[in-house]
């Protein structure tokens, strides 16, 4: 978006812009440092693992990273600016996201790598002393291949969510949001879940291609699911949106956003 283009805006739109604009790339963000976590979602509900089974490898459950609990929001996100600004919008907020990651990873590398306080190196527990240091490392310092493959995979996601969203409106127009919403994130989120697992173990770690395959159909089911779940979320933003802009407006948005 050039800044000639952003002025000449209605205030409205500016801000919506803005508003999605900074809510996407906070999650997109959010999620990459969060997601060194790996939590269990069975025993999260209460539930017993289920065991699962795919292509040999056996006993897989839903131990997911912990950015997952906000890529729903990203969905949601890139489906409204797909909605609203188009192509356009979402490449340029992708790249934005993109880049801002980038940067934070290496200012957290850079931070890494000073020299801690003395008073600061040891914190006693009631499990005794921990190392502050090893501990800040372990949990902001993911491996390179890691940081590659989830860049990769998640422009690759957005550029399949852009076309298939855009792709299902030229079909059905402004009929059948959730076909549009849901469909473009199942879609681009079976890619996603590949390459990532691909790059950051299979390339970087030396995984089979089968557990590769594996584990990102068991990822896979669980962004199924929740972009199921996340449709009538989808609903709601998209009616408090129209209420904010006006029927005029917005349908003034959603045309440029087809047609640019």
């Amino acid at each position: 978006m050039k800044p000639s283009e952003l002025k000449a805006w209605h205030p409205k739109k500016v801000r919506l812009f803005l508003v999605l604009g900074a809510f996407f790339v906070a999650n997109a963000l959010v999620a990459e440092f969060i997601g060194v976590k790996i939590f269990s979602a069975e025993s999260t509900l209460g539930l017993e693992p289920f065991r699962l089974a795919f292509f040999g490898i056996t006993e897989l459950s839903f131990n997911m990273t912990a950015g997952v609990l906000l890529w729903p929001f990203v969905f949601v996100m890139t489906d409204l600016i797909n909605e609203y600004f188009g192509e356009k919008g979402v490449k340029f907020f992708s790249w934005l996201a993109v880049i801002l990651i980038s940067y934070a990873f290496i200012m957290v590398l850079a931070a890494i790598h000073t020299t801690p306080a003395e008073f600061w190196k040891s914190k006693s527990t009631d499990s005794g002393n921990l190392d502050m240091q090893l501990a800040y490392s372990q949990i902001f310092g993911q491996g390179l291949w890691i940081i590659i493959g989830s860049l990769v995979a998640f422009l690759i996601g957005q550029l399949v969510d852009v076309l298939v969203f855009h792709k299902v409106k030229a079909w059905t127009g402004e009929k059948y949001i959730w076909l549009r919403s849901t469909g473009s994130t199942v879609v681009s989120q079976l890619i996603d879940s590949f390459v990532v697992l691909f790059i950051a173990f299979y390339l970087g770690a030396g995984w089979s291609f089968k557990q590769v395959l594996a584990i990102a159909l068991v990822n896979y089911l669980y962004k199924f699911v929740m972009a199921l779940l996340m449709t009538p979320v989808i609903y709601l933003v998209h009616y408090l949106i129209e209420k904010y802009l006006g029927q005029s407006l917005a349908t003034e948005m959603r045309q440029e956003a087809i047609n640019e």
